[in-house]
């Protein structure tokens, strides 16, 4: 194993423990409201800044990227992007779907990449070029071949709803074309139960770098396909995400042609 997907694992897993300390006196935290629906609360906080001493502790010259601390001026050859609960809004329901995301990026290039969730105690983890494992089991996504019986999952727009139209015009497609859909409320595990075969693919507008860098990794590293809405590698900048196995992605590719208005899907 790599020594930076190393490091990665054991930040996520004692950001984790820490949430889980917590999930019993959520009445007790100081919650702030970011947005409409986009809430934070001290545990986010705490769980990042255990996440970047971790870092720092073995590489301390390395650039982050959190998302509630932003973006550090560090020059460096490596990027570290960090979501320490994605799922916050769940975590505030003592709802069982968040996690943790660590995602860290070479010269640009995505390279490792870790998803915790802590309720389950699951560990989803990659590098570049050596698959993709959980809880030291090899992942693949399925072999489903059509459309008609997929599993998907996505997620809502919730504060941003600007495209939501579109976004209720893709849903009702592929509401109507496959064996069914789940919104849990976790990007990050959405992205790893694509890697894991456990859904066959998963559709997404406007997210941000630390909601799905480690996944798209995940899914790639598990034999899945992973693009923006244009079928380029750009969702870090689109925030737009398409994952699924190869053989649906024309049918789900096609779909959101039909649906998503092209100024959405550059």
């Amino acid at each position: 194993m790599h020594p930076i997907l190393n490091v990665a694992m054991m930040a996520a897993r004692e950001a984790g423990e820490l949430i889980m300390r917590s999930i019993d006196k959520i009445d007790q935290l100081t919650i702030e409201q970011k947005d409409r629906n986009n809430y934070v609360s001290e545990v986010d906080k705490a769980a990042e800044q255990t996440i970047i001493r971790a870092i720092h502790k073995y590489y301390p010259d390395h650039a982050i990227l959190a998302e509630e601390s932003g973006r550090n001026q560090a020059k460096s050859d490596f990027e570290w992007i960090i979501d320490p609960l994605d799922g916050t809004t769940n975590f505030l329901h003592q709802f069982p779907q968040f996690s943790i995301s660590i995602a860290v990026l070479e010269k640009g290039k995505l390279m490792h990449g870790v998803v915790f969730d802590p309720t389950r105690d699951e560990m989803f983890y990659a590098s570049r070029g050596q698959g993709a494992r959980m809880n030291n089991r090899r992942l693949r996504v399925t072999e489903q071949k059509t459309l008609n019986n997929a599993l998907l999952a996505t997620g809502f727009p919730y504060y941003e709803f600007d495209y939501i139209d579109s976004y209720l015009a893709s849903f009702k497609s592929f509401m109507q074309s496959t064996a069914g859909i789940r919104r849990a409320g976790s990007a990050a595990l959405d992205l790893a139960y694509v890697a894991a075969g456990r859904v066959d693919g998963y559709w997404e507008f406007n997210l941000k770098p630390w909601d799905i860098a480690a996944g798209i990794l995940l899914v790639k590293e598990a034999g899945g396909l992973c693009t923006d809405f244009a079928g380029t590698e750009n969702q870090l900048e689109t925030g737009n995400v398409l994952a699924c196995t190869p053989k649906i992605m024309k049918e789900m590719m096609q779909t959101l042609v039909k649906t998503v208005p092209a100024e959405l899907r550059k």
